[in-house]
């Protein structure tokens, strides 16, 4: 039976293929008494078999795809398979107690799971959550239900998850993966972020994908109205192929403004950058047409692995991105853990509230050799190419200045020990604290830049969790509230003769976009899929009336006054 499901609409384009459930099955074990222990010893040890080759098959995957250190895991996980004190329990309290393999299997990896986490030693913690992964594992084959593996997947697939966590979107195949859906999640959710930056179609927040779409359905995903259509019938296929042929020809009409500058009709210049979360990622900058990158998220090098990147790795990764990008400008964001974003192994409190808690720059002033390691790195890298550093989360003057003040004395002591830094990093803050937006004409004294991160600066102001849905309805990036401190910063920036860009999400929003360009934005970073259509609809904008358009808007009372005024003055320059 055919379904339609509604939700946001994520990352652009559309996509048919066949669904791949990301959920977790029931692992749920009964005690059953058993007639034949040889028969269930031989069903356990085919279990074992089974679990051991999926391993290999993923260990070998993951080395090509992620290099040896991520593939170590997987290593240790065969270990645990053939540990002979291990395996050797379980077959023993099978024979002896005569119960099924489930249960014997369960109760044993219990004991020695609570055992090894009762140790002293931090390795012997560790040896415990590789048993729980692979019990996890092993008990599936013997339960006869399958564990989704998406670094396996070898056909074409729609993801359908709950939500994807970024480890998940990091293993994601995006030669296979076409599009997905979740149940939970906004635009400004990692999900969504990550699948405008791998540029596949998704659609988030439809509540209920993983109750209505099972293994194997058809399904569309169609990122431009936020529709998920399962098992469809064929005219709206056939519908579906059209609009994707339509939207591939739109794309190929942006393409052609790939090598462009970004001016508006009236020949005033803005520009347009791509947010990145690793350096792979620099191939659809440059595909793109991007003239930059205006937010590179370092907190992907640290995620998805168990210990801390050294400086090393982090200079490579700089360097990698900075040299891709041949001079052109690259702002790199320092760590900005916390909130929605966690690293397990920093072993960080569990707070009540964190976003407004112990994160970001916080985090990085309290455990300064995390944050000297990033720095060091960071200055390193500089002479690669064209580096700008940005602090995030940044509430006071103060914050600023000490961050600004480590950075100095790293860079003092590189060079002190012979190592070359460029003299000419500018150095800025996101601004995404109601109370620095405020204070914006004073930071502007002192920082070289501002960028404008509206995704955290819109639920502070709002007071809204922007991960609620409940209250999805107070995420509002044309809120009047919002457009007046956007302008607050710009004009600030541009009276101490500094520049002012913008990383949150609303910097590629099609509504957005003209009142950005009005209020005096110098810089847009965004999906590096929005870059062409952005570039596309900013050439058909005239400056002018785009200012006019924006002190109207900083004027009305209601988000909805606001789109409505855009929608008439943009269809109407359109028209001309």
């Amino acid at each position: 039976m055919s379904t339609i499901l509604k939700g946001i609409a994520a990352s652009n384009g559309i996509a048919i293929a066949k669904a791949y459930r990301l959920v977790e099955p029931d692992l749920k074990v009964e005690r059953k008494g058993i007639q034949n222990s040889e028969e269930e010893t031989k069903r356990f040890e085919e279990a074992i078999r089974q679990s051991q080759s999926e391993l290999e098959t993923i260990r070998d995957h993951a080395k090509k795809e992620l290099g040896e250190e991520k593939a170590a895991i997987f290593e240790a996980h065969l270990l645990v398979l053939s540990d002979p004190e291990m395996t050797g329990s379980i077959k023993d309290k099978i024979k002896n107690e005569k119960v099924n393999a489930e249960f014997a299997l369960k109760e044993t990896a219990d004991m020695f799971v609570s055992m090894f986490e009762n140790m002293d030693n931090e390795y012997m913690k560790e040896r415990a959550a590789d048993i729980r992964d692979v019990t996890k594992r092993v008990l599936a084959h013997l339960l006869g239900v399958e564990l989704p593996n998406p670094s396996l997947i070898a056909e074409e697939v729609i993801i359908v998850a709950e939500d994807l966590t970024p480890s998940d979107t990091a293993q994601l195949n995006r030669q296979f993966v076409k599009g997905f859906t979740t149940d939970v999640g906004g635009r400004t959710s990692h999900s969504a972020i990550m699948s405008r930056s791998m540029e596949i179609p998704a659609v988030v927040g439809t509540k209920e994908a993983t109750k209505e779409i099972q293994n194997g359905d058809l399904v569309i995903v169609d990122g431009i109205n936020g529709e998920v259509h399962v098992n469809p019938v064929p005219e709206v296929i056939e519908s579906y192929k059209d609009k994707a042929e339509q939207f591939a020809k739109e794309k190929a009409e942006w393409a052609k403004l790939k090598n462009e500058k970004t001016y508006s009709s009236d020949g005033h210049q803005v520009e347009l950058v791509a947010n990145i979360g690793t350096p792979k990622d620099i191939e659809g900058v440059i595909n793109n047409g991007g003239e930059g990158v205006g937010l590179f998220r370092t907190e992907f090098l640290y995620m998805g692995r168990d210990q801390l990147p050294s400086e090393d790795e982090q200079f490579e990764a700089y360097k990698t991105v900075l040299e891709g990008l041949n001079g052109k400008p690259v702002v790199v964001r320092t760590l900005d853990i916390g909130g929605d974003k966690e690293l397990p192994y920093l072993n960080l409190p569990k707070e009540m509230n964190p976003f407004l808690g112990f994160r970001a720059i916080r985090l990085c002033l309290e455990d300064q050799d995390l944050f000297r390691t990033q720095l060091r790195a960071l200055l390193r890298a500089s002479v690669y190419g064209n580096l700008k550093i940005m602090f995030p989360m940044i509430a006071t003057i103060n914050e600023f200045r000490e961050a600004k003040a480590i950075l100095e004395e790293e860079k003092e002591k590189l060079i002190q020990d012979g190592t070359k830094v460029s003299d000419s990093i500018e150095v800025g803050i996101m601004v995404e604290i109601p109370s620095t937006a405020v204070m914006a004409d004073q930071f502007a004294k002192e920082v070289d830049f501002f960028s404008i991160g509206t995704n955290d600066l819109i639920q502070y102001t709002l007071a809204a969790d922007r991960m609620n849905e409940r209250i999805s309805y107070l995420y509002q990036p044309y809120n009047p509230a919002i457009l007046r401190l956007v302008k607050m910063v710009i004009d600030a920036a541009h009276k101490e003769g500094k520049w002012a860009g913008m990383c949150g999400e609303m910097a590629g929003d099609e509504t957005a976009i003209p009142l950005l360009l009005g209020l005096g934005l110098d810089e847009f970073s965004m999906s590096a899929t929005s870059i062409l259509k952005a570039r596309s609809l900013i050439k058909k904008l005239n400056r002018s009336k785009m200012e006019q358009l924006a002190s109207e808007a900083l004027n009305k009372r209601t988000t909805a006054e606001v789109v409505e005024l855009v929608e008439k003055a943009v269809s109407s320059q359109y028209s001309h």
